[in-house]
């Protein structure tokens, strides 16, 4: 966990994608964050946690379900929502949250 620490703590945008393999939104958010990331390149983090795989920080970030995704800047939360959403919101949101 301290490795995910440190990148939610580094000086650029990260976008938290807490999601589940069984989850079919889930795995229509994957496609949208690929694109997501070809939009933002480098300015911006894209990381994806298994809340299965992940408990502890999913209880730790109160996830109550999937997919949910949360912006940090500098280790601090600046937005958060469940659901799926665009890869031109997710950049609106990511440009203006920082």
């Amino acid at each position: 966990m301290s490795s995910f620490l440190e990148i939610l703590n580094s000086k650029k945008p990260v976008l938290v994608d807490f999601s589940t393999d069984w989850c079919a939104p889930c795995k229509q958010m994957s496609g949208i964050l690929q694109e997501l990331k070809t939009m933002v390149g480098d300015y911006a983090t894209i990381v994806k946690i298994d809340v299965d795989k992940n408990p502890k920080v999913a209880a730790k970030y109160n996830i109550a379900g999937v997919p949910t995704l949360i912006l940090f800047n500098h280790g601090e939360i600046k937005w958060r929502q469940s659901g799926v959403m665009s890869a031109m919101q997710l950049e609106k949101i990511i440009r203006t949250n920082i």
